[in-house]
């Protein structure tokens, strides 16, 4: 038997693949070992778009222990992973290997003993069109960052950059902002009221109709005219209609449902989610068992599932739940047409390994994340849930009130796993417990009736998770690139995020708009989805890699040429003002920043006085600072008294020695730390992106925090320390910080 060599990315992979693979040299080439140069463009257009890949600085060592390890081999199974990037890493470790060799590639859907010795017994070969296609999405990037960025140097300002799909991505939520900033609100009013029948318990009805259309209430006189008919009527029930409903699970995740579920169920942004998704699937030790991957490949956009893992997960189903858990046919799930199908949906590598069973062993995201997927794909191969549903109409008059209830007759897949949505928070009256001896013809008492203002809302910024739902539904991006995609437009501070709502800066918005307006092809959503599919074409064999990379560079470079002598000179905008620096009598001129344009001393970096710039071209006076306020407080290293500041950020304790000490307290909000017998205090704090969220003020001996904004009082259901306050669209609720606690109560301020 000749010996083997089997090569893939990752050192916590080739860890799993040893267990496995008795006998065999497992190294980890730790990612991509070429890339194009990082100094210049790196593409000859004119021969072909030909790339020039160099070797990424510090990989030497690397492809050295690799080469002399393939002299040794009889051997060579390349096992990157099985995608297109996967592909593209596998062909530069052939290219450096050289000829010679007998050279495999070999892929994973899964890290088990099973599927790994079914991949090993049957390799393939390198997919050069899979690498054709990943090296046409590197080109197009190259050159239109490389291309635009020194564009926008010369026209806004240094240091910016321009991506292909990123900036599409920024297209949608500056557009989005821009809705917002346009919507005007519409006045309407509801009206519910309190009633009761001939036997408990009161109900609450709510107006739905008026002369048997959607009823709208649009003002003050409209309503007080419902109210007086409600109130004037002999309410009577005229019609119950009781109807047995049943609701689906949903689908196995593929990457974006994940990233989106993990967003909403675990406050997980997408690069978070993928970083914990690639240990889970490269392995964990998993005691006695040593490293095991607990889950498939999660770059995919099939719900495709093996026969193995279906029939696996009946049988469990039943043995847990009972035969009434387990459809008569095993629930299969339409993909997307635009979907690749070369992997499954993202699964638990086996359901008899349950979360419980492997919590000791891994971190508490990482067991959070295995529990969503494992959850999520035991749910999507149980019965459906079924419901009774009664709707009980009654007429006032002109106006038709509706009260709606549901009973949960059979919890199906509802057992082990319910899908959330991005509504997750809104006032839901679907569980509304309604009278069980009630008839039609029955009167009602009312007991009360309440009529509210409410004005329509401007449509909600996009989180990250439904921000990659809108891509993922335009057909822009794929699932190996979302989670890039949402954090770099962060990164490069064309985004900001708050209360997890992503808002476009002033330069985001200024970058968008001069990109939208030179070149309207590449920002456009439609255009890019077209790129998708041609790459997909190239990566099928159906067309040249080349001819696609020339049919967008042509018009790009028209429109490039075009940009250069067109593009509005933001940076000539700016310039000397007659405003002098209030410190040392420079001159203040205008630059363009973060956050827009701002005034900033000539004489930088001696003088670093900035200030703001006001309509009418003007600086801003800067408010006086406040007084140092005494305290009792004693500085903990000092000793010396603390004063309460006021800095850029808002009021601080601080010891009066500074600088020589520099000891500085955050002032609390007046909520207690729940962790028991910790004494802190909860304070405000910021994030290194500026995110506020609540934690102890003893850290880092206690590290409790939560995101929602606390506040003082005690669940009146649990009793637990203290409520978070929630801003949903549907209003703003008090709602117990307890998780486990289902308290929630609407609020007006």
């Amino acid at each position: 038997m000749g010996k083997k060599l089997v090569i893939v990315e990752s050192p916590a992979k080739a860890t799993t693949l040893k267990k496995y693979l008795r006998g065999v040299t497992v190294l980890a080439s730790v990612g991509h070992i070429k890339n194009l140069p990082k100094s210049k463009l790196g593409v000859d257009i004119d021969n072909g778009f030909t790339p020039e890949f160099v070797t990424i600085k510090g990989k030497a060592k690397v492809i050295k222990d690799i080469k002399s390890a393939a002299k040794k081999a009889d051997e060579i199974y390349l096992a990157p992973d099985p995608d297109r990037e996967g592909e593209a890493i596998a062909a530069h470790i052939a290219t450096e290997i050289g000829e010679g060799k007998v050279i495999y590639r070999v892929m994973f859907n899964e890290i088990t003993k099973k599927a790994v010795v079914e991949a090993m017994k049957n390799p393939g070969k390198i997919n050069t069109d899979r690498v054709k296609a990943q090296n046409a999405r590197r080109i197009l990037d190259r050159l239109v960052g490389y291309k635009l960025s020194p564009l926008l140097w010369e026209k806004v300002r240094k240091g910016l950059s321009a991506g292909r799909v990123q900036s599409v991505a920024l297209r949608v939520v500056v557009e989005r902002e821009k809705e917002r900033i346009a919507f005007k609100p519409v006045e309407y009013w509801t009206l519910e009221g309190d009633v009761e029948g001939s036997s408990p318990p009161p109900f609450t009805l709510k107006l739905l109709h008026y002369k048997g259309k959607k009823a709208e209430i649009g003002n003050a006189e409209e309503a007080d005219k419902a109210e007086t008919a409600i109130k004037e009527s002999d309410l009577k029930i005229s019609k119950i209609e009781k109807k047995e409903r049943k609701r689906n699970p949903a689908a196995p995740f593929i990457t974006s449902t994940l990233q989106q579920e993990a967003s909403r169920k675990l406050r997980f942004n997408a690069k978070r989610t993928m970083s914990v998704a690639q240990k889970l699937y490269e392995g964990i030790a998993i005691g006695s068992e040593g490293q095991e991957g607990l889950i498939t490949y999660m770059r995919t956009d099939s719900t495709r599932v093996s026969d193995d893992a279906v029939n696996e997960t009946r049988t469990y189903v039943e043995t847990e739940f009972g035969k009434s858990y387990i459809p008569v046919k095993p629930n299969v799930f339409r993909t997307k047409k635009s979907a690749q199908d070369a992997h499954e949906a993202i699964r638990p590598t086996s359901v008899l390994r349950t979360p419980e069973s492997v919590k000791e062993f891994l971190s508490a995201e990482e067991n959070k994340l295995y529990a969503l997927i494992w959850k999520r794909f035991v749910a999507s191969q149980m019965s459906q849930a079924v419901f009774d549903v009664t709707t009980i109409d009654v007429p006032a008059g002109d106006y038709t009130l509706r009260a709606t209830g549901s009973i949960l007759k059979f919890a199906g897949f509802l057992k082990v796993y319910e899908e959330s949505t991005e509504k997750e928070d809104d006032a839901n009256d679907g569980d509304m417990r309604l009278p069980e001896s009630i008839s039609e013809g029955d009167s009602l008492k009312l007991l009360s009736l309440k009529k509210d203002q409410h004005f329509t809302q401007p449509p909600p910024r996009y989180t990250e998770a439904s921000l990659i739902r809108e891509l993922e539904e335009k057909g822009v991006g794929r699932p190996s690139t979302f989670a890039g995609i949402v954090s770099v437009i962060q990164e490069r501070e064309y985004c900001d995020i708050e209360e997890r709502r992503l808002f476009p800066s002033e330069l985001g918005i200024l970058v968008s708009d001069l990109l939208v307006e030179n070149f309207p092809d590449i920002l456009n959503v439609e255009f890019t989805a077209k790129m998708e599919e041609e790459l997909d074409q190239v990566e099928e064999g159906k067309k040249l890699w080349t001819d696609s990379l020339s049919e967008f560079y042509k018009p790009f470079e028209a429109d490039l040429e075009k940009a250069k002598t067109d593009m509005r000179n933001v940076k000539a905008e700016a310039g000397k003002t007659d405003i002098v620096c209030d410190k040392c009598g420079e001159p203040m001129v205008i630059k363009f920043g973060r956050f827009g344009k701002f005034l900033a001393c000539a004489g930088y970096p001696e003088c670093k006085n900035t200030g703001k710039l006001t309509a009418d071209g003007g600086m801003e006076e800067k408010p006086e600072t406040p007084p140092d306020e005494p305290t009792d407080f004693k500085c903990e290293k000092c000793g010396k008294p603390m004063v309460i500041k006021t800095g850029r950020f808002g009021r601080y304790i601080a010891c009066t020695d500074y600088p020589t000490c520099k000891t500085t307290k955050q002032i609390g909000i007046g909520v207690d730390c729940p962790e028991p017998d910790c004494g802190g205090e909860l304070v405000k704090k910021m994030t290194k992106r500026r995110k506020p969220f609540y934690g102890c003020g003893k850290y880092p001996d206690c590290k409790f925090a939560v995101w929602d904004e606390p506040t003082k009082g005690k669940c009146p259901d649990c009793h637990y320390t203290f409520l978070i306050r929630k801003e949903l669209k549907s209003g703003i609720f008090m709602q117990c910080a307890n998780k486990e606690c289902e308290y929630k109560k609407e609020v007006t301020e």
